[in-house]
């Protein structure tokens, strides 16, 4: 062959190649101040992001925004309240049901400000958000403990199931057994039974749950007699949950809860599971592991961090069987949100700085969505006044 013909076909080629993954900043609709933000996206591609925001002369606000061709839409009140129980790690969030139903969740406090004694409430708007109704709890043990880190994911038969880490069996807000529950909510307040799909798991890591062709997906950190903190997965089919599996038996021990949670999402049968873990304390890492079959086998882990992990995770899965995972990065510019896309073949491209050169700081827990061809991401700077920020990524 000659080398015209060479050079021609490598222009060719390069002409085609698809562009660069970019990221490109979208102005939040949330104010100075914000901060604990959550994504969601709707079946008809819509994005929704909730925040809080402090009211005067105390208490917070939930509120929420769309996101539309034009940007964020302005935002929408959803509660305010002045016992609620706040944390960067555990936030509330909205989700649009199939019906067009927007759910909300948020924590109020059950005991006092120091306790970590708190209840789930849940409201829903039949009008886009103009209204809402009287907020329900969906557990039903009346105990003064733990009920948080919910994951809320619509159904096809129009309800909502909801997982948790539930506190009801433990002896003291600091001892005992933390509980994986479940549950199902129709938009008209109704609840289904509540099911207990783990005795045992990490007290305060964030849950996480997906839907497929197959049924429902719930991953969470698990923790077992010996305090190994791996991550575990159950599957929920014909009206039951599995028993949970490991997704990778990495074997880390901790005698502590490290605020860490692993992230699930799927499209279609192609199902992605992100986490972090530090089996030797000095070498935190996070990893993705990938499944062309909803989730019941998952072949290998490919490491995706750059050696300074802090973690928070979250991961999209792609149609194509990639997935786009993000975490927080230390940096020598300070902690950072990185993104980053694993091929389905398990290859790794070239990592992206999503927060630019501001550094996020400890109450940073970046929230990530795929809306047709953009991802977006929303996260809480940290510099004075913090702010929810968001970028999209495409």
């Amino acid at each position: 062959m000659s080398k015209c013909i060479i050079v021609t076909l490598i222009c060719a080629a390069l002409a085609t190649a698809a562009p660069a993954p970019s990221v490109t900043e979208l102005k939040s609709p949330a104010p100075p101040d914000s901060a604990q933000p959550n994504l969601s996206v709707g079946a008809d591609g819509r994005v929704y992001m909730s925040w809080l925001e402090p009211v005067t002369p105390k208490g917070f606000a939930m509120k929420f925004s769309v996101r539309g061709p034009q940007g964020w839409s302005a935002p929408k009140t959803i509660a305010t309240g002045t016992n609620w129980f706040v944390s960067d790690a555990d936030v509330p969030s909205v989700v649009a049901m199939t019906d067009g139903t927007l759910a909300a969740h948020w924590f109020v406090a059950s005991v006092g400000p120091r306790s970590e004694a708190y209840d789930i409430n849940l409201a829903f708007s039949k009008d886009a958000g103009a209204t809402w109704s009287k907020p329900m709890v969906p557990h039903r043990d009346g105990t003064k403990r733990q009920h948080g880190f919910v994951s809320l994911v619509p159904t096809s038969d129009g309800k909502l199931a909801a997982i948790w880490l539930d506190g009801r069996n433990m002896a003291s807000e600091d001892e005992g057994d933390m509980a994986l529950m479940f549950t199902t909510i129709a938009s008209n307040g109704t609840l289904g039974p509540e099911t207990q799909i783990d005795k045992r798991v990490c007290e305060c890591c964030k849950t996480s749950m997906t839907t497929t062709p197959d049924g429902l997906l719930a991953v969470y950190r698990d923790r077992s007699d010996k305090e190994i903190r791996d991550i575990s997965i159950a599957r929920y089919s014909a009206g039951k949950w599995s028993q949970p599996e490991t997704v990778s038996k990495d074997g880390w021990e901790f005698d502590g809860c490290p605020i860490n949670g692993p992230a699930v999402a799927a499209n279609g049968k192609n199902v992605a599971v992100a986490w972090f873990t530090a089996p030797d304390d000095d070498k935190p890492q996070v990893y993705v592991a990938m499944s062309t079959d909803s989730g019941k086998t998952f072949p290998k882990k490919v490491r995706i961090d750059e050696g300074k992990p802090l973690g928070r995770v979250d991961v999209v899965s792609l149609a194509s069987g990639a997935a786009v995972v993000s975490w927080v990065e230390r940096t020598a510019q300070g902690s950072q949100v990185r993104a980053r896309e694993i091929a389905a073949n398990g290859t790794p491209a070239s990592p992206m700085n999503v927060s630019g050169t501001t550094g996020v700081g400890s109450g940073a827990f970046p929230r990530m969505v795929r809306s047709k061809d953009d991802i977006v991401v929303a996260w809480t700077d940290t510099s004075k006044p913090q702010q929810v920020r968001t970028a999209i990524v495409k």
